[in-house]
């Protein structure tokens, strides 16, 4: 039913970093007891890409690895979760930096060679005393290797950790993503914080080429709730270790495991319980279909549809319609189909709804548009709204 691009996960018992890469996940008191301090590190310097948000309020986390990545490598990056950093002015700049400075000095690196993500409540400054004890308690080298260990490391409000993993053909290399984050979403660049790893040696221009035309079309394409964060990060690093891949298979693999991650973001939403794909085809360019799509992934008429199980096609109409800037979209031309039943133009019986509730009931819905004003598609992934996503949010800080 949705878009079914093969990625062969590792079973997450025995799910190591590639090769190259070593972690130490550990509590650090950022908020509670949980874990919230992950530093992950290459042997060698890597090649490194990085995409981050465009929000104007971006805090210290972005800007330094923004900076530090520039030059397309990097050894290592750091995590904290439960705390963003965001909007703390001097204050939240210095500590950032001396963070960063702090893991790289612990490691043995250049302090450029590190970067950092941060997520969680925006406006705190960082525990500083219980962040400089925890660089402190850094063992060096870093002992682990454990991937799954890093995908729990980075949560915040996150139900379930996020992890997927595959071979890149034709070789002995292979790609481990991890991501967080399930509110606040709404990319412009990637979204939430992405962590992936791989030991193919590629060259840092082939890498951020590659990198930026997969996120386009995977983190690029997810929304809970139309909201972009402050904090957004997604970053790749490679080792290598496992000797050079075809361009081609890399990329492959890549978008593999990031369309894993982006439907199992959506999947997550907070308080999500269906997982929605958007599909609109027959349109006149991806721009043209990627704004349709959105247009009716973010509705929040359409996700209470969802998630009432209503087959109320009506709403899905009202959102294309507000797509005012494509003046080519004719209402006669369009259809609109609930998974693979068509509901409009063609109308369906009272016993056609009753079908197509219970299938709106299961936990992925499928939305397919042809607009019928081209031949290019897109495809983007959300949630359904639920009172959940409410009470998480009301109650976020307290």
């Amino acid at each position: 039913m949705l878009d079914t691009f093969v990625v062969t996960v590792t079973p997450p018992e025995i799910l190591n970093l590639p090769m190259g890469f070593s972690c130490h996940v550990s509590n650090v008191g950022v908020k509670d007891g949980s874990r919230d301090f992950t530093v992950v590190a290459s042997d060698a310097p890597c090649s490194a890409a990085g995409v981050f948000t465009r929000s104007r309020f971006a805090g210290p986390s972005v800007e330094i690895s923004r900076r530090h990545v520039a030059d397309g490598s990097a050894r290592a990056v750091v995590v904290v979760s439960k705390n963003a950093n965001v909007a703390n002015g001097a204050r939240g700049r210095a500590d950032a930096e001396e963070l960063v400075s702090g893991v790289a000095l612990r490691l043995g690196v250049a302090t450029q060679e590190v970067l950092l993500a941060s997520t969680g409540v925006i406006g705190r400054p960082y525990p500083m005393d219980r962040i400089r004890a925890g660089i402190a308690g850094l063992p060096v080298p870093l002992p682990g290797h454990d991937a799954i260990d890093v995908a729990r490391g980075i949560m915040t409000t996150d139900t379930v950790h996020k992890i997927a993993a595959t071979d890149i053909a034709g070789s002995r290399a292979r790609i481990v993503g991890v991501a967080k984050g399930v509110g606040m979403i709404e990319p412009d660049m990637a979204t939430l914080i992405a962590l992936i790893f791989t030991d193919a040696a590629i060259e840092p221009p082939d890498l951020d080429a590659v990198f930026r035309r997969v996120i386009d079309a995977t983190l690029n394409c997810v929304s809970v709730d139309t909201d972009t964060s402050t904090s957004d990060t997604a970053v790749i690093l490679a080792s290598g270790a496992a000797g050079t891949v075809a361009i081609d298979a890399f990329e492959t693999a890549l978008h593999g495991v990031l369309l894993d991650l982006t439907k199992k973001i959506a999947r997550d939403g907070e308080g999500a319980e269906t997982l929605v794909e958007v599909r609109v085809d027959r349109a006149l360019d991806r721009a043209q279909a990627k704004t349709v799509a959105k247009a009716i992934v973010n509705s929040p008429l359409v996700k209470t549809a969802i998630h009432g199980a209503d087959p109320n096609w009506g709403r899905v109409a009202m959102a294309i319609g507000k797509c005012s800037d494509h003046d080519d979209i004719d209402q006669d031309d369009v259809v609109i189909r609930f998974g693979d039943q068509e509901v409009y133009p063609k109308q369906i019986d009272a016993a056609g709804l009753a079908s197509l509730s219970r299938y709106m009931a299961g936990d992925e819905v499928l939305v397919h548009v042809s607009l019928g004003t081209g031949d290019a598609s897109a495809t983007v992934w959300g949630c359904d709204l639920t009172d959940g996503y409410v009470r998480i949010n009301a109650d976020y800080t307290t």
